[in-house]
């Protein structure tokens, strides 16, 4: 058996700066998507130095700065040239940012109704007369809306968009917009696949790494505006005076640019740093040692968000460790930040000691009667589906099912069951399909976005050069604040942005590589886990095919989910087992529940089907999982052929990077498949279609299949030898 293990690309931290007019011959991708590299379209480049000839910025706040920094540097290169500063409209041309209350000159402009709209965090970038004078103006109440109105100029210029006659309004459409790192104290990142963590603790407060700043200028790029930076599964130490004197010089870095540190506090951390005999949350001794040290942490950090809680699950303390509820143990600390502003994110990734009859449904069932039980500043965060970041799963059924109690929504950026860092999975549609669901909860359009006040992303972000652990895994953090600001946004212009600003506004980049993108999630779901499959990934690094998984805790199996047997294939969660669809509103409880109406890609999550039944296509349920394994593989074989195609579109480094993970990812396509397609036919004893591809080696070969051990990136690359 032979492996070839792909050399990774781990380099030191090392900053970067906003980058020269003049782009480098080859790209290491650590400028992410703020590259501000010189208008490419001569046209477009004259238009944009005959519009924008002078900077005006009359404030020295700190955000302001920040954004007055970023305009210098990316007008810089993008038009090839210094733009003067200064604090008056000299001549034609002036660009103009400032909030009305920092700048005269805003404050004397006709942006009243526009400002209004925009509320706290917006900002209107409008073409206008000023003093006579043709001006850009980049106008917001708060100095946080200019920042992020200068990277949304910023991005007009990178994607050559025109600037004459812009009148743009734009205003978050959520509240909370987080990344959360699951990152450990000791410099480890958990279901992390770009390198070791990105926070040096050992090494703060006392030396600051260049790359925080960087960090927090590509979060505010795309609105996020604030940051756990330790993991759900929360190290105690993280709350004593050591470490918050360290959490506080990070959030001195985050805070120009609009970004609010949060924490991930261990629910026990009364016994384990306080000295106490319990964490009880009624117990007035533990009421009073978490206010105090609620107290301490505001002294240290006077804008500090909250505290993000992981608590009875997988082995995490919590409230019910006491016989206490839920909301018992989120009310404990909600009070005690309460008087601060602060709020509590309390994770509802939950599932009980014993074995339930379904576990997706445990959150549901747990959460729901608990709905008004909660303080007002406390939010229920909720994974996007009600099993864990699978390819697909339908959206959770807490959304819509709990009006009292404000409910956050939990993504995975990081890609810890599409592929890791390795298969080029565009993550966009995933998010899109969850956001824009119908919950009917109050009748239709009551969609998935309406019904949330945030949205949280298990960060992707790690040490490596690249920040993500390949050039194409960067589209995902970018995606995802996209989508955090204005969750109605396509994915396809979320790809035609990003490529554009990473790559090539030449259309014939822009078309390749966001038709690759577009294909990918699809091509990734069809390989892996298709017509409603989930959880089918080898054990605990979940990385290759594992669907005949068995011991242990049932419910961390494959077999648990998939229940093959010689009938048939599929979690049956009608009326006839476990009901699950009863979680659901009326409308989809009733399409979900039955085989004529089910959406096929996701039957067999709601359905026990026959190997020989005819699902509605007209294919039986063997043909048809037969042609998605297949789909599957033809579309990662087209995407590396078209990757292959672009050798002289892309710079030389960036494109042999993801060419290798392109080979890789098509040979792992047909490992998924010819694993899967042999599991199955143990069951179903049906043959295979005479043009069907015949898998290299029997079953028994692929059980024995073991990765190769790699703490940092378990992966088989490229196990079925090259294409």
């Amino acid at each position: 058996m032979r492996f070839r293990l792909l050399v990774s690309w781990v380099v030191l931290c090392v900053a970067f700066s906003p980058p020269p007019a003049r782009a480098p011959a080859a790209e290491d991708g650590s400028d992410l998507w703020l590259r501000y590299r010189l208008v490419g379209d001569t046209a477009r480049l004259a238009e944009y130095r005959a519009t924008i000839t002078q900077l005006v910025v009359p404030s020295d706040a700190p955000t302001i700065q920040a954004a007055r920094a970023e305009l210098v540097a990316g007008l810089r290169g993008l038009l090839g040239r210094d733009i003067p500063v200064g604090g008056d409209v000299t001549r034609d041309g002036a660009l103009i940012v400032g909030t009305p209350a920092g700048s005269r000159l805003v404050a004397g402009l006709p942006l009243g109704d526009a400002l209004r709209d925009a509320g706290p965090e917006g900002f209107v970038i409008r073409d206008m007369a000023v003093r006579g004078r043709r001006a850009t103006v980049v106008a917001a109440n708060r100095d946080v809306g200019v920042l992020y109105g200068a990277f949304h100029l910023l991005r007009l210029l990178q994607t050559e968009t025109p600037l004459r006659g812009l009148n743009i309004q734009s205003a978050p459409r959520l509240p909370l917009r987080l990344l959360d790192h699951w990152d450990n104290l000791d410099g480890t990142a958990e279901r992390g696949y770009a390198g070791a963590s990105l926070w040096e603790w050992a090494r703060l407060p006392d030396s600051l790494n260049p790359r925080y700043r960087d960090y927090a200028r590509a979060n505010a790029s795309v609105g996020i505006n604030g940051v756990v930076p330790t993991n759900v599964n929360a190290d105690p130490r993280v709350l004593t005076p050591a470490y918050l004197v360290k959490v506080a010089a990070l959030a001195n870095v985050l805070r120009p640019y609009g970004i609010t540190v949060y924490l991930s506090p261990r629910f026990s951390a009364p016994i384990e740093i306080g000295n106490l005999p319990t964490a009880d949350p009624l117990d007035p001794g533990v009421r009073a040692w978490w206010a105090a040290k609620v107290d301490e942490i505001y002294r240290a950090i006077p804008d500090f968000g909250g505290f993000l809680v992981k608590a009875n699950s997988e082995g995490q303390p919590g409230p019910q460790d006491y016989h206490r509820t839920h909301a018992d143990g989120a009310n404990l600390l909600a009070d005690a930040l309460a008087p601060h502003g602060g709020i509590v994110m309390w994770r509802a990734f939950v599932y009980r000691s014993e074995v339930p009859t379904d576990r997706v449904m445990q959150a549901a069932d747990e959460f729901v009667p608990l709905d008004g039980a909660f303080r007002k500043n406390v939010l229920l965060q909720v994974k996007n589906g009600p099993l864990d970041f699978q390819p697909r799963e339908p959206f959770h059924p807490l959304f819509g099912a709990m009006p009292h109690t404000p409910l956050m929504m939990e993504v995975q950026i990081t890609k810890e069951y599409l592929g890791q860092d390795t298969h080029l999975a565009f993550l966009a549609p995933v998010w899109e399909e969850v956001l824009n669901a119908d919950t009917y909860v109050r009748g239709p359009g009551t969609t998935v976005g309406k019904e949330i006040h945030g949205i949280a992303g298990v960060a992707n972000v790690g040490s490596d050069r690249d920040w993500c652990g390949s050039d194409f895994n960067q589209a995902n953090w970018y995606a995802f604040g996209r989508l955090a600001w204005d969750y109605t946004l396509p994915s396809s212009a979320i790809a035609d942005e990003w490529v554009r600003m990473t790559f090539s506004n030449a259309p014939r980049v822009v078309d390749r590589v966001k038709a690759i993108m577009l294909a990918s999630r699809e091509a990734v779901v069809n390989y892996m886990t298709p017509l409603g499959l989930a959880h089918q990934m080898a054990r605990g690094h979940h990385y290759g095919p594992g669907p005949w998984v068995t011991g242990g805790r049932a419910d961390q199996t494959s077999v648990y989910f998939n229940r093959a047997d010689s009938a048939g294939l599929g979690f049956d969660r009608t009326a006839s087992g476990s009901d699950a669809v009863r979680q659901y509103a009326a409308p989809l409880r009733a399409r979900f529940g039955s085989r004529d109406s089910v959406p096929e890609q996701l039957l067999l999550w709601f359905h026990h089907v026959g190997w020989s039944e005819r699902l509605r296509s007209g294919r039986s349920l063997w043909e048809a999982l037969l042609a998605h394994y297949q789909a599957g593989v033809d579309t990662a074989r087209w995407m590396r052929r078209t990757w292959d195609g672009m050798a002289d579109l892309v710079d030389p480094e960036r494109f042999r990077r993801t060419q290798a993970f392109l080979h890789i990812q098509e040979a792992e396509a047909r490992w998924w498949r010819d694993a899967s397609v042999l599991y199955w036919q143990s069951f179903s004893h049906l043959p295979l279609p005479p043009n069907y591809e015949t898998p290299a080696h029997d079953l028994d070969w692929y059980r024995r299949l073991r990765c190769p051990p790699d703490p940092r990136k378990p992966r088989c690359d490229a196990v079925m030898g090259a294409p």
